[in-house]
């Protein structure tokens, strides 16, 4: 493959992934409507296209052709930067994230993952947590007493819940040896379903951890603290309108895609078959690319099924009982995990 091969495959690549993922944060919000709609027992957006199905490109309009308020108090470099920052952040942390089998390749290109990096989790990690300084800024800059309570609130949150995350991705790591996603998910494969980290890694204590801080990270109920509007009226996009707003919403909902993707990585066997080895190795193309695709979306789409069915279930914690989950019980729990499975190996071995 020549140089300009890879370059135009992989602007191809970038331009494929970005314009699916957000598709994916549209239906996304759909997905949401509809679901808290039956559990409600409403129908949700039923009224714009078939089953609704066209309400996410006229609520994105709508947003697109809403008149641009800036309040004439803030501090608009950092008024401006802030949702900018929140969905670059989120949008680029997809790039490590393998999404198809590795098999498909010509001359070492990947088709199915813009980037194949040795750090890849590490990367994901680092994107995400900048990721809160756009909320961060955007409460200070609003000079608005309920943003600034809202980003105090998402970063103390973040730093809290942050350290729980990422020890619970130490059992994983320590099973796998590596952080490059694409091993982790073949250090998985061969089993099928009894060689996921969740079951046969023996890491459902690391899965609910990672959950419980996922929740949290992405300011998701039961902690959505930083936009309560029973508290905060809107949060730290108290002062956003039009499409400003819309950025720190498709953020959201970007970060939630990310995490499906992380947990159908790190603990669900990523594109791999819940079946493995019982099913021959694909005789066709088209099912080797086709299949691993069909079980990876599906995973994240029971993940995202999760977030919905979470939110529209429980109620929203209180600020103390949302530290005191974070610090006396997940914190330890997460230790205690990261120690059990490294005397596990150390025995095993």
């Amino acid at each position: 493959m020549t140089i300009l091969q890879f370059v135009l495959w992989s602007i191809l690549k970038v331009i494929v992934v970005t314009v699916v993922l957000l598709m994916g944060v549209a239906y996304t919000v759909l997905l949401e409507r509809k679901l808290v709609g039956r559990i409600q027992n409403r129908w949700g957006p039923s009224r714009v296209g078939p089953f609704g199905l066209l309400q996410p490109l006229v609520d994105g309009a709508k947003n697109f052709l809403k008149e641009d308020i800036i309040p004439g108090t803030v501090y608009r470099p950092l008024y401006l930067l802030a949702p900018i920052l929140s969905l670059g952040c989120a949008m680029i942390s997809i790039s490590v994230v393998p999404f198809g089998s590795p098999d498909i390749a010509k001359d070492g290109f990947r088709f199915f993952q813009i980037a194949d990096v040795n750090i890849g989790l590490l990367v994901i990690l680092g994107i995400t947590s900048v990721g809160v300084y756009g909320i961060a800024l955007a409460g200070w800059s609003s000079n608005n007493k309920y943003s600034l309570l809202g980003s105090l609130r998402s970063s103390a949150q973040l730093i809290s819940y942050e350290l729980a995350l990422g020890l619970s991705l130490v059992g994983v790591v320590l099973r796998a040896g590596t952080l490059n996603l694409r091993e982790i998910v073949e250090s998985q494969a061969r089993h099928g379903i009894l060689s996921w980290n969740l079951f046969g890694g023996l890491q459902f204590i690391g899965f609910f951890i990672y959950l419980m801080a996922a929740y949290a990270e992405t300011n998701r109920a039961p902690f959505d603290l930083p936009e309560a509007e029973s508290e905060l009226t809107a949060g730290y996009h108290t002062e956003y309108s039009s499409m400003k707003f819309a950025m720190f919403f498709m953020a959201e909902y970007a970060n939630m895609i990310t995490v499906g993707c992380v947990a159908t990585l790190l603990f669900l066997g990523g594109w791999t078959s819940p079946l493995g080895d019982l099913i021959g190795p694909f005789q066709s193309t088209f099912a080797n690319v086709v299949f691993p695709i069909f079980w990876f979306v599906l995973k994240v789409f029971s993940f995202l099924f999760l977030y919905v069915w979470v939110r529209g279930t429980l109620p929203r914690f209180r600020y103390d009982q949302l530290m005191n989950f974070g610090w006396r019980f997940l914190l330890p729990l997460a230790i205690l995990n990261v120690i059990g499975t490294s005397l596990w190996f150390a025995f095993k071995q």
